[in-house]
């Protein structure tokens, strides 16, 4: 697997915690084989927690499939093992969704296995129709905020296509916009 490491905000990746990151997100292979690569991106805030202090995230890609996690820790190596137990899990999870897929196992079957293992499965709990407006984005984000949502779906009145407006962990937006190409 080939692993690339980016360093932001002046954040320094000593190569022992780069043999230390790629030692341990290798083991991730033995849970998906098909991991070909990724991406480890550390950077350094100047919080006042210092339990916060480094960011790293960590991106793989599995055959086109992204998987991606993001932990925050006063150090490195703490981010590093957080992270590669969040992937395992979600992995372990994604590995039993595409087993249960592939093996035809109908679902109170597979609700049972799970149920087994302490894991509700998940499912549709809510579903909402609602008519969607043409707006401009200033117009979007305000109504966002006063439905309290931490996302919005609307067209744009600029061109006419679906958007998804949504609240970034930093307090700032992001807008996804569809590519008809």
């Amino acid at each position: 697997m080939e692993l690339q490491f980016v360093a932001k905000n002046n954040a320094k990746i000593p190569e022992v915690m780069q043999d230390y990151a790629r030692k341990k997100i290798e083991k991730l292979v033995h849970h998906l084989p098909s991991i070909t690569g990724g991406k480890v991106e550390v950077s350094q805030e100047g919080t006042k927690s210092p339990d916060q202090r480094f960011i790293v995230q960590v991106t793989l890609d599995s055959k086109g499939m992204l998987i991606r996690s993001q932990e925050k820790a006063e150090d490195i190596r703490t981010a590093i093992d957080r992270i590669v137990a969040v992937l395992t899990g979600r992995i372990e999870r994604y590995k039993g969704r595409l087993y249960y897929r592939g093996r035809g196992v109908s679902s109170l079957r597979q609700g049972a296995a799970e149920t087994q293992d302490n894991e509700l499965p998940k499912k549709v709990v809510r579903s909402k129709q609602f008519v969607i407006k043409p707006m401009s984005l200033d117009e979007a984000i305000n109504q966002m905020d006063l439905l309290g949502h931490d996302f919005f779906l609307f067209i744009s009145a600029e061109n006419d296509k679906v958007n998804l407006l949504y609240r970034r962990n930093d307090g700032n937006y992001g807008l996804i916009e569809p590519d008809m190409s």
